[in-house]
């Protein structure tokens, strides 16, 4: 609902997100019932409040609508149960240095010290009748086999490394992801920037706008990427061997 009327308005979401000060990588995900970006429950229904103004729907029918398609409105903190201002406060009460009792542990810690210094000097010689060599026997069997170490197995090689090269037209919103799923780039490539990842055996690549870029992959160009405004995901694998 969000989407159909940001386009109704003829808006775009560059234009939604200097308006309201939210990502346009949120908006694009609040646009696709995704809120996994925004942080919490409290935070999804702000920003739905703010995007629901900022494109001329009604902020509190908008917030009833998330709210009951996410579980219902948040329950309202009493203020008895954050602040208890009658629980009383205990402080210790500061006392003043026993300079007496620190007088007698300082004579008593020299007393000693210096007992240790009188009878320390017989203790001075070192006594080696009661060292015990060492038994030179091997504690594992002579007849034992020595094994070795197992070998670690050799990791699974990758199919091939495939390289994706974007250049933008014009700003717009670009999810990049490899293989297993990690985060390549996510976010707006500014128009005129061009950027370039690689990563082992497949690139997933999400664009909100196909007709704002162009894209080669494995040094060759794609065609028939999207038209103007076309929200299009495209998966790349390694270029295939030639044959001889």
């Amino acid at each position: 609902m969000l989407a159909a009327a940001r386009q109704s308005a003829g808006l775009t979401v560059t234009q939604v997100s200097a308006a309201t000060n939210i990502r346009e990588a949120i908006i694009h995900c609040i646009e696709q019932d995704d809120y996994g970006q925004c942080g919490g429950h409290f935070y999804a229904r702000g920003h739905v409040k703010a995007l629901a103004k900022a494109v001329g729907l009604d902020p509190e029918a908008t917030v009833h609508l998330y709210d009951q398609q996410n579980g219902g409105a948040p329950q309202p903190v009493r203020a008895a149960a954050v602040f208890q201002a009658d629980r009383k406060i205990h402080l210790p009460e500061r006392r003043g240095p026993n300079w007496t009792m620190a007088l007698g542990v300082a004579l008593a810690i020299v007393v000693v010290f210096g007992m240790m210094r009188v009878l320390g000097g017989a203790s001075d010689q070192v006594r080696t009748g009661d060292v015990r060599v060492a038994s030179a026997r091997p504690s594992v069997p002579p007849n034992r086999p020595i094994t070795e170490s197992p070998k670690p197995t050799p990791s699974k090689k990758s199919k091939g490394m495939v390289t994706v090269s974007m250049l933008a037209k014009r700003s717009s919103y670009v999810n990049v992801r490899d293989a297993e799923g990690r985060k390549l780039f996510s976010g707006t490539l500014k128009a005129g920037k061009t950027s370039v990842w690689r990563a082992a055996d497949q690139v997933h690549v999400l664009l909100a706008d196909a007709g704002a870029v162009t894209l080669q992959v494995n040094g060759k160009k794609v065609k028939k990427l999207g038209g103007r405004g076309e929200t299009v995901q495209r998966s790349f694998g390694p270029p295939k061997p030639q044959s001889r």
